[in-house]
């Protein structure tokens, strides 16, 4: 693969895993922000320093190739449901949810033959 063709393979990964790695932070440093959204819901207190952990931990794989399929899939379902709370509990918009999905089906696409287990 070109040289360029390598960069931009990387952009979408980082850009997906920085805000994983931030938004994972964020959660477990407890930002009350954040988890109020998980109480609104009706979540347990401890819900959202789990979906932190989840979101740090695939952040953080975005950037190992053997792992970052998994970690994308991992990563669909906390953002369906990001999207689901942002669609019906008056928050601004899904669309980063849903740019993050899109993100996440990319980096399995892209990683597939790299990973040691793949969904597709």
């Amino acid at each position: 693969m070109s040289k360029v063709k390598t960069v931009l393979s990387w952009v979408p990964l980082v850009l997906l895993g920085l805000p994983m790695i931030a938004a994972g932070g964020a959660k477990l440093a407890g930002v009350p922000d954040l988890h109020a959204s998980f109480s609104q819901m009706g979540l347990p207190g401890w819900f959202g320093y789990f979906i932190g952990a989840c979101e740090l931990a695939a952040g953080i794989a975005m950037f190992i190739p053997r792992l970052t399929a998994l970690a994308a899939t991992g990563l669909i379902p906390i953002m369906i449901g990001a999207a689901y709370f942002h669609l019906f509990y008056a928050v601004p918009s899904p669309a980063p949810a849903i740019v993050f999905i899109a993100l996440c089906i990319y980096a399995i696409v892209l990683r597939r033959k790299d990973a040691t287990w793949y969904p597709i």
